[in-house]
């Protein structure tokens, strides 16, 4: 089996030599990054599999690194470690192209298991998509482009947004529970990572909706997921 590297970012040498003790016990090859140039540095030179990516680092913050590493790579699973619980500092890590949060401190299973999901992920080759553009109500998105607009007013959709649309379009009208959303398009199958998936549903529905406290595309069913209606 070949191996799967991981890189790690994080500038507290404590925590990083723990990590990568951590995840060299798995299995995993590593390489290691203290600041935000060596880590596109890295990335660069491995190619990794995966990427843990602390957001408080010297010369480029972990959003800016990884919204460098978005702009020529969509599919390697970006994981971001922050010491900050507040919804705005998640929201700004989806935005810049992470696939999923981890806020300090976390469990050693925890922090695994995701791993694993994401690898196991980015492992299956994705059916075949189409450019055909996506339009509903008022809203036209382009695949191509990753451009959007709704009614005339421009805007951008990241790659997950996109997946998310695409998957609600192809079952248009049907109850889509959490998990089911989570084990589609991150292939994560536990109660850890839901509000992942509920902060994409909140900025989605900041461009398509007319009002997105009460949203006519995205509805939530509480207690079990979401329904999509392209129709009023």
């Amino acid at each position: 089996m070949i191996k799967e590297d991981i890189l790690v970012v994080e500038d507290d040498a404590s925590i990083l030599t723990g990590l990568a003790d951590l995840l060299e016990a798995e299995g995993y090859g590593i390489s290691t990054a203290r600041d935000g140039e060596e880590a596109l540095r890295q990335y660069d030179r491995k190619k990794p599999s995966l990427i843990l990516l602390d957001v408080m680092i010297p010369e480029k913050s972990g959003y800016d690194v990884c919204r460098e590493i978005r702009r020529r790579d969509e599919t390697t699973p970006i994981l971001m470690l922050t010491a900050k619980g507040q919804e705005v500092e998640k929201v700004v890590g989806l935005e810049s192209g992470a696939d999923d949060y981890i806020v300090k401190p976390f469990g050693v299973n925890e922090l695994l298991a995701r791993i694993r999901a994401h690898l196991r992920r980015a492992r299956v080759k994705p059916p075949a998509k189409t450019t055909e553009p996506l339009a509903f109500g008022d809203v036209v998105v382009d695949p191509k482009t990753f451009k959007g607009q709704k009614s005339g007013k421009p805007f951008s959709v990241s790659a997950r947004e996109l997946s998310l649309l695409r998957f609600f379009l192809g079952h248009d009208g049907e109850v889509v529970e959490r998990f089911t959303l989570l084990d589609e398009i991150w292939g994560v199958r536990y109660e850890g990572t839901t509000r992942t998936l509920d902060q994409h549903i909140a900025k989605l529905r900041q461009k398509i909706e007319d009002d997105p406290a009460a949203p006519r595309f995205i509805q939530t069913v509480h207690g079990v997921g979401y329904r999509f209606s392209s129709r009023p």
